[in-house]
């Protein structure tokens, strides 16, 4: 037992070293990923578990190379394991999303960049840096979430869409209104369909993310006549 335990300790690739190694780095991104798929991201359990480990036995085979094959205790680690944190960039960007006027999935992906770290770290021996680096992740993703929801922090990007009845020449009584609740408006776009006699208005806004918008568009129904308004990430006239 005693033996197993120096392997695992030991800077060089042992059976048992890298066995323990590569069961830490899967625990480390499932522990992650519990908490994407938590959220709903289609990056889940699996997958971090699958970036860790991979980027954990991407690093004992830098270190492995170079001890084995070529006799040095001082190769060069980095040369296999450096891909690794490049290479990750194509599944950071397969979860990114992009909708119209918005982009979700980058916190996903920099999750998947920094699972790929813990991976290199446990595949270095760096274990207790790999456990402190998952726990704050996990911190960072779950409570300072809480955070910004507690201080009311979270200021999204959204378009209120007001489609209306008539050609409306002046749609700054609309504009004032959703000022006047506190939504910052960053631009307007206006089309006017002559032929079916309809205005639509998108108006860019930033609001905080505790924005209830039904008294907002009560109070815009009052200053046109309304055929639809609607809160959404997609700039579409």
């Amino acid at each position: 037992m005693e033996q197993i335990w120096n392997d695992i300790l030991c800077p060089d690739v042992t059976l048992a070293g890298a066995i323990a190694k590569l069961l830490l780095a899967m625990l480390l991104g499932a522990t992650i990923g519990i908490e994407r798929r938590f959220k709903g991201q289609i990056a889940g359990l699996r997958t971090f578990a699958l970036i860790s480990m991979g980027a954990c036995l991407a690093m004992l085979i830098s270190i492995y190379i170079p001890q084995e094959y070529l006799g040095l205790k001082n190769g060069d680690p980095g040369r296999i394991a450096a891909q690794v944190v490049s290479g990750v960039g194509f599944l950071g960007a397969g979860a990114i999303i992009q909708m119209k006027g918005s982009v979700r999935g980058l916190t996903t992906a920099a999750g998947i960049w920094m699972t790929a770290c813990i991976g290199l770290a446990v595949g270095a021996g760096m274990y207790a840096i790999a456990i402190v680096a998952t726990l704050l992740i996990i911190f960072v993703l779950v409570n300072i979430e809480r955070i910004e929801k507690l201080v009311n922090f979270l200021w999204e990007s959204r378009v209120i869409r007001v489609k209306a009845h008539g050609i409306i020449g002046d749609m700054e009584p609309c504009h004032t209104i959703i000022t006047d609740y506190g939504v910052h408006v960053r631009d307007m776009l206006v089309k006017y369909d002559y032929e079916n006699n309809v205005t639509t208005a998108n108006f860019l806004v930033r609001a905080k993310g505790s924005l209830d918008p039904a008294p907002l568009f009560h109070e815009l129904s009052k200053a046109v006549d309304p055929i639809s308004i609607t809160l959404t990430n997609e700039m579409n006239l």
